[in-house]
């Protein structure tokens, strides 16, 4: 057998230190331009260090804006600080975008929560009222303040309703030897509308809402990650600085700043460059304009694959500089179709301002004299990415909107 192919590598001076320190799942020591937001979660959840019941709370904001590293942050000072004074707290975080039903968002609480084997819920089998009093069971087992941390919680709500948030807010009032608060992560800022009118006032006891970074604020949190994962002299002038830029100017997604300044790094890697430029950096947002937009567009809360697709509809008919009354008119179709109550007419806007914040869609308002001002819509997908056929794979409540049939009108 000839050498292994990868010896070759192995001998090579990375320009990385520590790469997963770049990576969107590392969560550092401090985190620059979030002091506020620790401030308002710390006020609230020092109360389980009392020994009492936080609030629920609701985060809201677009993807990369660090919603999910200051809850696990925070979280993660709670139960250190909890176990220096013996004060029995705990928390349990589930991503409801690979967790996505009642029953196994049940499951992997009580599951987290058992004191033995025998307290464990199975994968399925069990009716979903033995699975929340085993978790109950398991919660007074344990005692103290559990923090359920439910991130991208609208994908659970939009996919299966909000009947699990009802029995999750209500626990407290069946609990002898424990307390809970719920902490909903969502990047849909209408989330709230989906709910139960009685749901969202136990939720939504506090609402935090997260701002996007400035390009100065982005290049301070990828200079700290620099010093630890990056190679010493190995980034020239301007790479932070543009990393930082291009970020901004989508929508301030620190992610989008990692993922540039990662890739660029790797690009010189592979190049066997010793110094990292801003050319690298111009390859890295090359590749990712591609590998970025299908995620994008996958994770899009429902409604707003919704309102894509109207668009998109719109324009496989013929129309551009589509009016936001064009889009509805289809987008009410479309819920017809998937079985859901639309939203109204105002909140439509916001949706299509988020998806140009996303660069799926430019939206420009033009006046129309006395009869008012109208936004004119067009997609800005390229067309060698299939964005409808990207929603439909991603989920399933998109195959029966897809697969209808619409009554669409040209323009006289």
């Amino acid at each position: 057998m000839g050498e292994n192919i990868f010896n070759h590598l192995l001998g090579d001076d990375s320009l990385f230190k520590n790469r997963d320190v770049l990576h969107h799942g590392f969560t550092p020591d401090n985190l620059p331009h979030r002091e506020n937001e620790i401030k308002t979660l710390v006020h609230n959840l020092v109360e389980a260090l009392h020994g009492q019941m936080p609030s629920n709370m609701i985060l809201y904001g677009q993807p990369g804006l660090g919603k999910t590293a200051v809850t696990r942050y925070v979280c993660k000072q709670l139960l250190d600080r909890g176990k220096e004074i013996g004060r029995t707290i705990s928390a349990v975080e589930v991503n409801c975008c690979s967790i996505d039903t009642k029953y196994r968002v049940l499951a992997k609480l009580a599951n987290d929560l058992a004191p033995d084997n025998e307290s464990l819920v199975p994968f399925t089998g069990w009716p979903t009222d033995k699975v929340l009093q085993q978790l109950q069971q398991n919660m007074e087992s344990q005692g103290g303040v559990h923090i359920f941390v439910l991130d991208e919680i609208d994908h659970l709500v939009k996919r299966h309703g909000d009947d699990i948030l009802y029995p999750l807010t209500s626990l407290n009032y069946e609990l002898r030897n424990s307390k809970c608060c719920v902490i909903g992560i969502t990047n849909d800022l209408q989330f709230t509308e989906m709910l139960d009118a009685r749901i969202a006032s136990r939720l939504g006891s506090e609402d935090l809402a997260f701002s996007p970074y400035n390009a100065s604020q982005i290049g301070d949190i990828l200079s700290q990650r620099a010093l630890v994962g990056v190679r010493e002299g190995v980034l020239e002038n301007g790479v932070i600085k543009l990393c930082s830029a291009l970020a901004a100017q989508e929508h301030g997604d620190a992610r989008r700043a990692l993922d540039l300044l990662r890739v660029a790094i790797h690009k010189a890697d592979v190049m066997g460059d010793k110094l990292v430029s801003t050319e690298h950096v111009r390859l890295a947002q090359n590749q990712l304009q591609f590998d970025q937009m299908t995620p994008v567009i996958s994770s899009l809360p429902f409604h707003q694959k919704l309102v894509l697709y109207s668009i998109l509809l719109n324009e496989s008919n013929g129309l551009t500089n589509i009016s936001t009354g064009e889009v509805f008119s289809v987008y009410q179709m479309t819920c017809n179709n998937a079985s859901v109550t639309p939203l109204v007419s105002r909140s439509i806007g916001n949706v299509i301002k988020n998806l140009d914040s996303l660069g799926l869609v430019t939206a420009k308002t033009t006046s129309l004299g006395r009869y008012g001002r109208s936004n004119r819509i067009n997609s800005c997908i390229p067309q060698n990415i299939n964005a409808i056929t990207i929603m439909t794979e991603a989920d399933e409540a998109m195959k029966p909107v897809v697969n209808s049939t619409y009554r669409l009108q040209a323009r006289l």
